[in-house]
């Protein structure tokens, strides 16, 4: 968008002449590729499940050392396993994969613990996935792993304070990203779960842990390293360790609920402990007749918050100044006496987890391959485009291989269903690129206004783009006789957009989140992705969803610092751009950058644009006043809010600073943007 002519109408032009099909699509038939005796590789599906492709949350979906987030073989095989040969197979490959255990597995020798490598999801396929007499094991700098609705029992040898058998269901020596989310781990010879030597970005979530003597243990190192978050495990009839967190950096623990029923043989010794030098936070979690339920040492850290404590005796100590996990992630308290009862059904394995329902009869995805060596089916991704059949009714997966495609991209309206996916190793492997801008000539003739400039144009509904780098490169330097600047590197105008794992640079203007028309619903979600502008580089009409991504803030062409993040042009009773669980930041002068301010497209006084921008760390680049008005229309009349942001541009509410009260926070999650629609990648 100009800086000069906000009140300027803007008209997109469509084109009405359809793309003709060059090339016979290759079709891949549906099935199951028989690997071994008792092994299946699961061929490509219209829609990869939605566990097949779930991300972890807490300290495990924090960016750090190298690794953004947990995702675990996601992108990978799929692949079904039924005896412990198979399983050690794929869980010890050095390529990702998905792993299904379907049935029970019995570790032989007793206690064997299979050495899991990076880039791994280990699950159970609904309650059938039983591990016997051992576990898993993540060694040194094994990362992104992830192990989920399995059942993992029945170590025991016979000796309750077992000194002799180190068999646990997971333990890990400094790994790190480790999601373990929804397991059954119970009777082992030793630990439950053992996160030691500074492995760290470990999230344990909504586990059934119980039935043994130490259950839970963190650290044993003398270095503070470990970033852990554990939240809604149900930990009942156990002893020690439920957990015992040494020497923690941060350890965020939150809407758990420890048990001990009376009149067991199984009495607790304690229930959460934090040693050494940890800092811990600790929240809402409901603690039913535990003895010492909460301890500290003089050199830790310890901060309770809305914990219930009922038929408890003995320590419950507090103290000192810990963290804001906040500040890390986002996430949402559940009431502390609504604990017991959601725990109580919502741990442990799921039916619907690891399993493809019985309903599912979409056809199989195709698959075209973009090579620019000619070793695909296409060199550019514009021809793969136009292969994709009017109308298609299921997924094509459009599967480009690393390089650089200088080229622009669009993606018609009736060709929905379309997946843009880089096969690289890194999301920079496979850019998309072009330099077009608004005032820039058009090769027919006439210029390029800013809709029509972008690299990436997307009109169809269903769409999807991830592991890549959409870029527009336009100079601006070397065009300062243009009267405008608008360079859009994606524009969507859509409904059911997914971007996952993206790159989308550019200046002015990057990320155009538009929809077919004013009264038309086009629902954008982005995640795990960068966005990189400075001024109005996220902008338009759509509901669109910014979630656990980096916004990166960019100098202005000539080495000045001043910008614009968003610029919505909502329509009325729609909701406009949420940014939720992110990091604004930038290599930019102190309080130069708005977090946004209102479009009212081609003047029209009926739109109520909306930012909210909420559990983001924001830079010092932020503005004290955040928000600030545009083309005569005043940002105090439109919807323009925070809630619970925190970093050095973060700020405290005001008049000229609105912040959402908890009650309105309810109403704006990330759930509400979407209506419904849960996105999976496929």
């Amino acid at each position: 968008m100009s800086e000069t002519t906000r009140g300027k109408p803007r008209h997109r032009r469509r084109s009405t002449t359809a793309l003709a099909v060059g090339v016979p699509l290759a079709l891949t038939a549906a099935g199951v590729l028989v690997v071994g005796a008792n092994a299946q590789h699961e061929a490509s599906a219209a829609e990869v499940p939605a566990w097949a492709t779930a991300t972890a949350d807490g300290f495990a979906s924090v960016n750090s050392l190298g690794q953004n987030g947990t995702y675990g073989g996601r992108g990978g095989q799929i692949v079904t396993v039924k005896t412990l040969a198979d399983l050690e197979k794929y869980a010890t490959a050095e390529e990702p994969y998905v792993i299904v255990v379907a049935g029970t597995i019995t570790m032989s020798p007793a206690g064997k613990e299979i050495k899991v490598r990076s880039d791994k999801t280990i699950v159970g396929s609904g309650t059938s996935g039983h591990i016997v007499g051992g576990g898993f094991f993540l060694g040194p700098g094994v990362h992104n792993v992830i192990i989920r609705n399995l059942t993992i029992r029945d170590a025991y040898q016979g000796v309750w304070n077992d000194k002799d058998h180190d068999y646990d269901a997971i333990q890990m020596d400094g790994a790190h990203h480790v999601w373990i989310d929804h397991n059954d781990l119970r009777h082992m010879a030793d630990g439950l779960i053992d996160v030691r030597k500074d492995s760290t970005n470990v999230t344990v979530s909504w586990n059934r842990l119980s039935d043994n003597n130490k259950t839970f243990g963190i650290g044993w190192t003398e270095n503070v390293k470990t970033d852990i978050t554990i939240h809604h495990n149900w930990i009942r009839e156990t002893e020690q360790r439920n957990p015992s967190t040494d020497n923690a950096a941060h350890a965020h623990l939150y809407n758990n609920f420890l048990q001990d029923t009376p009149g067991t043989a199984i009495t607790s010794s304690y229930g959460n402990y934090s040693r050494g030098r940890t800092s811990m936070v600790l929240e809402n979690s409901y603690f039913q007749g535990v003895r010492n339920p909460v301890i500290k040492d003089s050199t830790a850290t310890l901060v309770q918050r809305g914990n219930v404590f009922s038929g408890t005796t003995g320590r419950n100590e507090s103290g000192g100044t810990a963290f804001d996990p906040k500040t890390y992630y986002g996430y949402t308290l559940d009431k502390a006496a609504d604990v017991p009862a959601l725990l109580k059904s919502g741990t442990g394995p799921r039916g619907s987890i690891g399993t493809t329902p019985a309903t599912t009869t979409a056809a199989a995805a195709t698959t075209l391959t973009v090579a620019k060596d000619g070793s695909g089916q296409y060199s550019t991704v514009q021809a793969a485009v136009n292969a994709v059949p009017a109308n298609n009714p299921s997924r094509v997966v459009i599967a480009v291989k690393p390089g650089t495609y200088r080229e622009t991209v669009k993606v018609p309206s009736n060709k929905p269903h379309v997946t843009i996916r880089g096969t690289g190793a890194s999301r920079k492997d496979t850019v998309i690129v072009h330099n077009n801008a608004s005032g820039t000539p058009k090769p027919g003739g006439g210029t390029y206004g800013t809709g029509g400039s972008a690299t990436v144009a997307v009109e169809a509904d269903d769409f999807q783009a991830r592991n890549l780098t959409i870029a527009n490169d336009f100079d601006e330097k070397a065009n300062q006789h243009l009267s405008g600047h608008q360079a859009v590197a994606l524009r969507t105008a859509a409904d059911k957009v997914f971007l996952d794992g993206i790159i989308v640079e550019g200046d002015q203007d990057t990320l155009l989140v538009d929809t077919a028309a004013k009264d038309r619903l086009g629902r954008v979600y982005m995640t795990n992705s960068y966005v990189t502008g400075n001024v109005d580089f996220i902008f338009g009409r759509a509901t669109a969803v910014i979630d656990r991504s980096v916004i990166t803030l960019k100098k202005r062409w000539d080495g000045t610092s001043a910008g614009y993040v968003t610029a919505p042009s909502t329509a009325a009773n729609r909701k406009g751009i949420l940014i939720a669980n992110s990091a604004i930041t930038g290599d930019v002068s102190d309080r130069s950058f708005y977090l946004g301010r209102p479009w009212h497209a081609g003047g029209d006084a009926t739109l109520d644009p909306q930012t909210t921008v909420r559990n983001t760390t924001l830079s010092a680049a932020i503005r004290t006043a955040p928000w600030t008005d545009m083309s005569g229309f005043s940002w105090k009349d439109d919807r323009f809010a925070e809630y619970r942001n925190t970093g050095a541009g973060a700020g405290a509410a005001s008049s000229d600073r609105p912040h959402l009260t908890d009650a309105q926070a309810t109403g704006q999650e990330v759930a509400d943007w979407l209506g419904g629609w849960t996105p999976t990648a496929s």
